[in-house]
């Protein structure tokens, strides 16, 4: 990303950075208002239960994202102890990244309904790029979370889907490599080998079903 600002692409960067900002500060609010909803007030009585950025963002999680383009930000502390439903880790992993796809979805109806409309501001060559960089932004943010590795959200989602002593054996193996494999790829990623590249042609690949003007 850092790139965008010694080729000069200032609109581009300071439009990602923020994009980002709001992007994660939504995904772990919702992770948040889940968990509440479940029975855990952890995250609440952290002051995690907030839209503000300055409570979800990570301060070397973000100048990632400016050096390498990868980054993270705090994760929602929970206590699934209080949790009031067997569903209740699988939804509140799925919170975050729903709440990304509802952003884009959000985002691109509403820039297609006001371009459509004749809305003025909606005819600019700025507002549809800067709606472009949001919308992938999400998606990138919804298709990558779901990877059930590491810490990622989808690591609670996928023991669901399996039969019990598969899930079990999985959830071992994830706790003691999960991590490790991710950060593997994301530095193999950083070196030049496009691993991730996958993630965001899927997501630029799903923009399209999600649009309905």
């Amino acid at each position: 990303m850092i790139s965008l600002l010694t080729n000069g692409q200032y609109f581009v960067f300071f439009t990602v950075l923020v994009a980002i900002i709001l992007s994660l500060s939504v995904h772990e609010f919702a992770h948040a208002w889940s968990a509440k909803r479940f029975g855990d007030n952890t995250a609440e009585r952290l002051g995690r239960l907030t839209l503000n950025p300055v409570k979800h963002i990570d301060p070397l999680g973000l100048l990632m994202v400016v050096m390498i383009g990868f980054g993270y930000a705090k994760p929602v502390p929970v206590d699934p102890r209080n949790y009031n439903s067997f569903w209740a880790q699988m939804m509140v992993a799925a919170a975050g990244p729903i709440s990304n796809l509802i952003i884009a979805f959000i985002a691109i109806n509403l820039f297609a309904y006001g371009a459509q409309a004749g809305w003025g501001s909606f005819q600019s060559e700025d507002v549809a790029r800067a709606v472009s960089i949001l919308v992938i932004i999400n998606m990138v943010l919804f298709v990558f979370n779901l990877i059930p590795l590491g810490p990622l959200d989808g690591h609670y989602i996928l023991p669901y889907f399996l039969p019990r002593a598969i899930a079990r054996q999985y959830v071992l193996l994830n706790a003691k490599y999960g991590g490790l494999v991710l950060l593997g790829l994301v530095l193999v990623s950083v070196l030049g080998i496009p691993i991730f590249r996958f993630v965001l042609e899927f997501g630029a690949a799903l923009v399209p079903y999600i649009l309905i003007f």
